[in-house]
């Protein structure tokens, strides 16, 4: 293998190389083409495990390089890219689609934009996503990755590119992630003191206590949240839909009914007798179709908004740099209130809806005890419903 690995001679125009690329672990595949109109040398390149696949790739390479390409000369990364956002994301989620196109812009765009399609190598992604790494997260670098990626192979498909160069590259490590903070026993009494009456507060009584993702609390309606149910049920909240496309879930987990702890039915009943007294005021009719927490409007408030309402009442509460914090925390803190007080990460992981305890454990839970106990009650032991006067 050795033998193998050993440089091979500079290529003369129109011929192949074949070497080993110990950084990216592969064999690299090489086909000449001369220099290009600013004097860089032009070397498509394939890669893969053995030799023989990459004799083969570059056989293909050729092939296509043969048959030419559509793309104009002027034909640009970032065009190519904005075509990817208005006609390859179609039936995506906003969200999504919102997400795609802030990278894109940001860190696309501004960096590789200008490049002509046709004339971008391996070597530039690589150098690019380098520089990337400085101030991204490796998550971030990924996406970033998969976004050209996919806009070059939209390209492709409409006959604009010959091949993929995005194809041929790894992203780098970037740098550590954010990590997430859970609320504090102490904190998380002063938050669930905060604003009480508001639709932010009824939203973080909900996240906290029940343990809801944000996507899974802001589509919510009234009729999944029940507060009155009929025969031997408690009290609980189904959550069957997100704001992912299509309302699907984010696993065939996610979709569960959680009993709520009796501080949550207080809240909660508090809260829509005030929305139904609201609605009568203004004119409009008040139905268990519509939102539990919607914008004035009555559409679906963005996660923006709830964010920057959230750090509002963070900022009341009395919790230091309220600005650091995310709505995604308050599920974090679920968890991890609950495992202190003692519920068994497998009774966990089932009341937020993962499919395993190995996500709840390395990413939400900050302390462990291992004493099984049921959610809903757990919470009603750490927060009894006289931990806001104002709301009985």
């Amino acid at each position: 293998m050795d033998s193998e690995r050993k440089p091979a001679r500079k290529a003369g125009n129109g011929e192949d190389s074949i070497y080993w690329d110990k950084s990216k672990n592969r064999y690299v595949g090489a086909v000449s083409l001369g220099y290009t109109a600013a004097g860089k040398r032009n070397r498509p390149k394939v890669s893969g495990t053995t030799k023989t696949e990459v004799r083969k790739k570059l056989r293909d390479l050729k092939k296509e390089l043969e048959k030419g390409s559509k793309t104009a000369a002027t034909y640009t990364v970032g065009q190519a890219v904005e075509d990817w956002l208005a006609q390859g994301l179609k039936g995506r989620a906003e969200g999504s689609v919102d997400t795609y196109r802030s990278l894109a812009q940001t860190h696309i765009i501004p960096e590789l934009g200008n490049a002509k399609l046709r004339a971008l190598e391996a070597d530039d992604v690589d150098a690019w996503l380098d520089e990337r790494a400085k101030v991204l997260a490796t998550t971030s670098l990924q996406l970033l990755l998969s976004v050209l990626r996919r806009s070059i192979s939209h390209a492709q498909r409409r006959g604009r590119a010959v091949r993929n160069v995005a194809d041929f590259v790894v992203a780098p490590e970037g740098r550590a992630g954010r990590p997430s903070k859970s609320l504090s026993l102490n904190q998380a009494e002063s938050v669930l003191r905060a604003q009480a009456g508001t639709w932010i507060h009824a939203y973080v009584v909900l996240a906290l206590l029940v343990g809801t993702r944000p996507e899974e609390t802001r589509p919510l309606t009234w009729q999944h949240v029940r507060l009155d149910p009929r025969g031997d049920e408690t009290p609980h909240v189904q959550v069957w839909r997100s704001v992912r496309r299509h309302g699907e879930m984010k696993t065939h987990k996610s979709r569960r009914s959680l009993a709520m702890p009796k501080y949550v039915v207080v809240v909660m009943k508090a809260y829509r007798d005030q929305q139904r007294a609201a609605f009568k005021a203004s004119g409009r009719q008040w139905t268990p179709e519509g939102l539990v927490f919607p914008r004035e409007t009555g559409d679906l408030r963005t996660a923006l908004d709830v964010r920057r309402n959230f750090r509002g009442l963070l900022k009341e509460a009395g919790l230091p740099h309220p600005q650091r914090w995310t709505t995604r925390e308050l599920r974090t803190s679920f968890v991890s209130l609950l495992s202190d007080h003692g519920l068994r990460i497998e009774d966990i992981a089932r009341l937020v809806g993962h499919s395993g305890s190995n996500t709840t454990e390395r990413v939400y839970r900050k302390q462990l005890r291992p004493v099984i106990e049921a959610g809903a009650e757990a919470m009603d032991e750490i927060f009894p419903v006289g931990v806001n006067d104002d709301q009985d």
